[in-house]
């Protein structure tokens, strides 16, 4: 329970930020040049606030529908469907009676604020924490392949990955996100075959069905972490620490070959050689009929594996004004992979729109524990995807805004006050669908 309110809290304080941001974007150029601000609020009010009081001509407050936010520009029919205004004539405060350029201005800033912000936290989460990454060609020994999926495509464990749709991956952890997108993958087998492997066009459709959240690791040793009291080799002397060494005194380097060797001995004895304190002792042990030892194995993480020598980290430290540039670079990747995915999801070949997700998938994206890095990362993937879903040509969205703003820009002609009320209630409705499969999706996986 007090992992899911931490999660639950981060998200809160995240989306807070990025919504007050986003419409503080509108805000002040609505202000700047003179078009009237009526109301602004974090979430929405339908009906009653939460919390609310008025300054000047704007009334700000939080509303109870956590659906996003939004200010109210008089003279624009925006979300809150208030299309009183537009009966009478034009007042010189009003948005409609502003220049199209100005219009397009305060249109685009909540958008603009957004992927600035996304550049700016990168910038200082790259200062304050660098950056420590595996480079794809440390992995001297190939990839540990986690699931069945890409066992179906030919990969196997072992199999150094060269290059993804021609294009070098020089990060490990950049491997999945480059194979959602189809292809072929080339690879290097042991023994310096090199194979290219066809992605087939539904793999994202697979993955998601499956619900396997890695496909591959990095490969490490064999390392017992318990030895649980219904193990059938309990009495077998074996330890948490242990380190497998040898079976029959046969030595492999990573766990996963010894897993693979051990569906030869079923139902048999052998001799285990493990390292305990710097020497090697053998346990005779039984392999039950599944080819297992009936002991935990310790999954490691990069910096262990590190110091234990069997991967070389990449470290990145920036300065103040060398992490500014790279914070760019990244939200600038970040963007550019977003618009990918959202073609996957708009395919339907791909079966991608399974993957859609909502408040659950999105909070579950934090961490359980509070860590400030990771908050910060999030935060600033969020951003970059608010900025992108809002200039999504798509009437309630700033970018349906956009594009009918720039329609009387190119046309010198205004498109009707009516069409631009209809159009606003299609967007709203397809929106509505949207956040039903989103959020329909989360609860299907939850039941699951």
């Amino acid at each position: 329970m007090e992992e899911i309110l931490i999660k639950a809290a981060q998200f809160f304080l995240s989306l807070s930020i990025l919504i007050v941001l986003h419409e503080l974007g509108h805000f002040l150029p609505a202000k700047y040049f003179g078009a009237r601000v009526e109301k602004f609020y974090m979430f929405f009010d339908w009906k009653f606030s939460l919390f609310k009081f008025k300054r000047g001509e704007t009334e700000y407050g939080i509303g109870w529908i956590p659906l996003g936010g939004y200010v109210k520009i008089a003279g624009m029919v925006d979300e809150s469907m208030d299309t009183d205004q537009l009966k009478n004539e034009p007042e010189s405060w009003e948005f409609r009676s502003k220049p199209a350029w100005q219009r397009l201005i305060i249109l685009m800033g909540g958008v603009t604020v957004n992927v600035i912000l996304a550049m700016f936290i990168h910038s200082l989460v790259l200062f304050a924490w660098g950056e420590k990454y595996l480079p794809n060609e440390n992995l001297t020994d190939g990839v540990w392949v986690m699931d069945p999926i890409v066992e179906d495509i030919g990969f196997l464990n072992g199999d150094k990955i060269l290059d993804i749709n021609g294009n070098k991956v020089e990060r490990f952890s950049a491997i999945t996100g480059e194979m959602l997108f189809g292809g072929n993958v080339r690879v290097e087998r042991e023994g310096g075959a090199v194979e290219s492997l066809t992605i087939p066009e539904d793999f994202i459709e697979k993955l998601i069905d499956n619900k396997k959240k890695l496909l591959f690791l990095y490969r490490m040793p064999f390392i017992i972490s318990a030895v649980p009291e219904e193990s059938h080799n309990l009495e077998a002397g074996l330890q948490p620490k242990d380190i497998v060494v040898a079976i029959n005194g046969e030595r492999f380097n990573y766990f996963d070959e010894y897993k693979a060797q051990l569906q030869g001995y079923k139902g048999a004895e052998v001799t285990l050689t493990i390292q305990r304190d710097g020497e090697e002792l053998n346990k005779q042990v039984t392999i039950n009929e599944k080819g297992q030892i009936g002991v935990l194995n310790t999954l490691l993480g990069l910096e262990d594996l590190q110091k234990l020598g069997y991967y070389e980290l990449e470290t990145k430290e920036f300065g103040f004004f060398a992490a500014f540039p790279a914070g760019v670079a990244k939200a600038t990747n970040q963007i550019n992979g977003y618009l990918k995915q959202l073609k996957l999801i708009f395919t339907p070949s791909t079966g991608a729109y399974k993957g859609v997700g909502g408040f659950g998938t999105i909070g579950g994206l934090f961490p359980p524990v509070w860590d400030w890095q990771s908050f910060w990362e999030i935060t600033a993937f969020l951003s970059v995807m608010l900025a992108v879903m809002n200039l999504l040509p798509i009437p309630a969205l700033d970018g349906g805004h956009v594009m009918f703003t720039l329609y009387e820009m190119i046309t010198r002609r205004k498109p009707n006050e009516k069409f631009l009320e209809y159009a606003q209630m299609a967007g709203i409705i397809f929106l509505l669908a949207v956040f039903v499969l989103a959020n329909g999706n989360d609860v299907l996986k939850m039941f699951n």
